[in-house]
């Protein structure tokens, strides 16, 4: 007779460091300790990587325009970007995450989704697995982390920003549905500044009202965003931690400090950017499907184009014609552009022979829409 014993409630770790690339410059320069402190270019053009909490204090936030951070704290140190230094220090943290659970989800170099239902050292609590993941990282790299412990990925994620910094925050299997109705819906991954606008026109403004919505509300407003949102408010989210997971894209962009004018001044600008996603392409063995122009003019508008050849872009000699085909289809432009990007999508192991049909173009999907079934309410030691 089969064994009918459902499988047993997960155990996810969400584990984010503290303002990771700021930290490290701290804790490498002791004159920068206690100061704010911003990652990144100081130029006119230049932008926040990453701040200290001493920065944020004043409003200053990644993805900032540095005269924008500058204005908002005066004090502010910038520092350039040692990414070298940064991936040493993500290889010491990520070790620690290996010592216990094999079931690892890096996110980025600092932060990760961990399932420890089955820990390697057998701890058997989540909660106490957490506690020795951030003291030994503190103790191996001088660097605090924060962490979320719960049943699925969407809490775990949400409960690590609980108490940053240097904090740690559970939400038990009996008491997900209960803390989700409590959050604002900025707090759903993928609810930015317009979808919460638009929400708070229908009278959406917290997790409850998410889930007092039916279905079919949500898909008439939200779109693909209904199924995870009708989920996640019911603290429901049944992705498993894939230590295989690939990534999306891989790219880059540049902000110039003067604007491009001309095809004179594009094309090699183009090349230049062509330059820096290419090596990141060959380190992760990959070709990709979709190639994906972005461009910022002087005005601050943004448009991106897209191309999905019938063989996937596999060398440097196809991304630089790819690129410049998306760029010709631009010109002549009327306005100057202060920044471009390049962004290799549909990535897949390098070498494979996949002709497909050509699509021009490539649409966007939210994250974390199609959700499995959560595994049966077991109550385990948390």
């Amino acid at each position: 007779m089969p064994d009918a014993t459902p499988p047993p409630q997960r155990k996810i770790l969400h584990i984010d460091m503290d303002a990771f690339y700021a930290s490290v410059e701290q804790r490498d320069n002791p004159e920068l300790r206690g100061r704010p402190v911003a990652v990144g270019g100081s130029a006119l053009r230049g932008v926040v990587a990453a701040a200290s909490y001493e920065a944020r204090v004043f409003g200053v936030r990644s993805a900032m325009p540095s005269v924008t951070a500058k204005r908002r704290c005066p004090d502010l140190v910038f520092v350039k970007p040692r990414f070298d230094r940064y991936r040493e220090v993500s290889r010491k943290v990520h070790a620690v995450f290996a010592r216990h659970s094999e079931l690892i989800e890096p996110l980025s170099l600092d932060e990760a989704y961990l399932d420890v239902t089955r820990d390697r050292q057998g701890i058997g609590s989540a909660i106490r697995v957490a506690q020795c993941i951030r003291a030994e990282i503190l103790a191996e790299t001088g660097l605090t982390a924060s962490a979320g412990v719960s049943y699925n990925k969407f809490l775990a994620k949400v409960a690590s920003d609980q108490n940053k910094p240097d904090g740690l925050f559970v939400v038990l299997p009996d008491d997900g549905a209960v803390f989700v109705a409590t959050l604002p819906a900025q707090r759903f991954h993928g609810v930015g500044p317009k979808t919460a606008a638009r929400m708070a026109t229908l009278g959406i403004h917290t997790g409850a009202d998410i889930r007092d919505c039916s279905l079919a509300f949500l898909q008439q407003h939200f779109g693909k965003q209904a199924l995870y949102l009708y989920r996640a408010s019911r603290g429901q989210d049944g992705r498993p931690v894939r230590p295989d997971r690939q990534r999306k894209s891989i790219g880059a962009e540049r902000t110039w400090d003067t604007d491009l004018i001309g095809e004179h001044a594009l094309r090699p600008a183009l090349a230049q950017i062509v330059e820096i996603v290419w090596p990141r392409i060959e380190r992760q063995g990959a070709q990709g499907g979709t190639l994906t122009l972005k461009v910022k003019f002087a005005d601050f508008q943004q448009i991106t184009r897209a191309c999905s050849p019938a063989v996937p872009i596999a060398t440097r000699e196809a991304l630089t014609q790819c690129a410049d085909v998306l760029l010709s289809r631009l010109l002549p432009l009327d306005r100057g552009v202060r920044l471009l990007g390049l962004a290799l999508s549909a990535l897949e192991p390098a070498g494979l022979r996949t002709v497909k049909v050509v699509d021009d173009g490539v649409g966007s999907e939210a994250g974390l829409v199609d959700l499995a079934e959560p595994p049966a309410q077991y109550r385990l030691q948390f």
